[in-house]
């Protein structure tokens, strides 16, 4: 089973896309969290796994990553397209 990993940058609003940002501006959100992420997975129907002591490569704090399981019928960029709308939703 393939997992895959979501870093908070690549649906940080703040971010341009060189810096990590995998979704358009106006799918991204401000400041997202690991726990937002990981709720939004779960939306999505997919298990997610939190780790909280890893960092993106393109960053320097230590923000997270949520590890997707079950995903194994979707893309990647589809399935950061859906947790960043749902994260969208869950804010409002």
């Amino acid at each position: 089973m393939v997992e895959n990993v979501i870093y908070p940058a690549y649906i940080d609003a703040e971010l341009t896309r060189s810096e990590g940002r995998r979704v358009p501006l106006d799918n991204a959100v401000e400041e997202p969290t690991v726990e937002e992420i990981a709720k939004a997975v779960q939306q999505v129907g997919y298990d997610a796994i939190v780790e909280r002591d890893k960092t993106y490569s393109r960053e320097y704090e230590q923000r997270g990553r949520v590890l997707v399981q079950g995903a194994d019928d979707s893309s990647k960029n589809d399935l950061v397209a859906a947790v960043a709308a749902y994260v969208g939703i869950l804010r409002d």
